[in-house]
């Protein structure tokens, strides 16, 4: 096409979360169609985007502290920017440079941070509702992975002064898959449980997944079972306090396994293996863990909030978030195997229709569409706009830590 993309991978943690995961994807699959694609990243992925095909420009010495990576963000990536000669630059975490010379391309995954703030770090629900509203004002596309994102974008972040695409992410059928026996029975021994007899839940243990609530909901619905099946937690470390709480209430003889962050090839064995998999969340952008579940042939139960019946459709069960309303839809999905199995089926054709080849071709349709704009989105500073981030920022620092990514 013609087009040079400088896509911003910096703030993507060593532990792939779905962000991660969907930039991963996005540049192998970009690569794939041929574009012409360079990536900042930080130094421990520079052999992996590498091998995607891209251009690497690995950063150093700039770390992972957030502070010093959104400096970075705001005075070098306008700078590789205009030394790689790209066209367009893709900030695919809600952040872009107040001034980057360049028009810009931003991925906005939810707005929970103005929905639902209590369910996320006072600091960072500051930060990103300042990032998102500078984005949507001065960005030449906002990316949004859900048609519900871009309504709540709109009704949350607004006024919007640039177009805002909805683009579904996809699911690397390589790598979620049906399990073979073979991998199964291994990830069962491993977990200490047996093959198609446990709950499984995959993501970070931050408010809005609603861990809690699904430990409580699985306690009440293993009442009075004489085989119980045990309930396997994986992914990420997280910050809600109450999972400890929660857990530390679970009476014997159940057993509840915190799995930890699992590499995406051990994946498809935790969810295809399980005989349900539970993602009661508050509220998703887009709910990759569900689709990538769907692809394994799990059966997934999950909730109506947000973007999830989006990716799920009728190929998924629902209930709310409350223990007692997970309780309940665990209790009928454990007593009826056939319906666990048509929805397993359904679940494997829907998640067909999501792919990463599908969601590259548009991403660079929409880069088109941004470099068409380059005469009037270049990224200068709408009046006003720059004050909010800049406040947000300074607020930011002041915590160090974890980059924003590793939400």
């Amino acid at each position: 096409m013609g087009i040079r993309l400088l896509l911003d991978a910096t703030a993507i943690p060593a532990e792939r979360g779905g962000v991660g995961r969907y930039v991963d994807n996005l540049v192998v699959a970009l690569a794939a169609e041929g574009a012409d694609v360079v990536v900042a990243c930080q130094r421990r992925d520079a052999a992996a985007f590498d091998a995607a095909g891209a251009t690497v420009h690995p950063l150093h010495p700039v770390g992972e502290r957030r502070p010093v990576r959104l400096a970075w963000e705001q005075s070098g990536l306008p700078l590789l920017a205009h030394s790689v000669r790209a066209d367009v630059v893709h900030c695919p975490h809600y952040t872009m440079p107040l001034v980057p010379g360049r028009p810009v391309v931003v991925t906005l995954h939810d707005v929970t941070f103005f929905s639902d703030p209590g369910r996320h770090l006072a600091h960072k629900a500051v930060f990103f509702r300042a990032a998102t509203r500078h984005a949507v004002r001065s960005a030449a596309v906002c990316i949004v992975p859900s048609e519900v994102t871009r309504s709540e974008v709109t009704r949350w972040a607004g006024p919007v002064r640039c177009p805002l695409e909805v683009v579904p992410h996809g699911v690397d059928g390589s790598v979620f898959h049906p399990p073979t026996a073979a991998e199964r029975a291994a990830s069962a021994r491993r977990l200490g449980v047996r093959d198609g007899h446990y709950l499984a839940f995959l993501g970070a243990f931050e408010p809005r997944k609603n861990v809690p609530a699904l430990i409580r909901g699985w306690v009440q619905a293993c009442r009075g079972l004489a085989d119980p099946p045990p309930l396997a937690l994986a992914g990420g470390a997280g910050w809600d306090r109450e999972v400890a709480a929660a857990q530390a209430l679970v009476p014997a003889p159940l057993q509840l396994i915190r799995v930890g962050y699992l590499p995406a090839q051990q994946l498809r064995a935790l969810l295809g293996g399980a005989a349900l998999v539970v993602y009661p969340s508050h509220g998703e952008g887009f709910g990759l863990p569900v689709l990538e579940a769907m692809a394994c042939g799990g059966t997934v139960l999950t909730t109506r909030r947000l973007a999830l019946p989006e990716v799920g459709g009728d190929a998924v069960a629902y209930c709310g978030t409350r223990p007692e309303e997970i309780a309940a839809a665990l209790c009928a999905l454990l007593a009826d195997p056939g319906r666990r199995a048509a929805l397993a089926a359904a679940a494997r054709e829907r998640a067909r229709g999501f792919t990463w080849q599908a969601c590259a071709r548009t991403h660079l349709a929409v880069y088109e569409r941004a470099a068409s704009r380059a005469g009037s989105a270049t990224g200068g500073v709408r009046t006003g706009a720059a004050r909010p981030v800049f406040h947000a920022f300074f607020r930011l620092r002041a915590f160090g830590g974890r980059n924003p990514a590793g939400r």
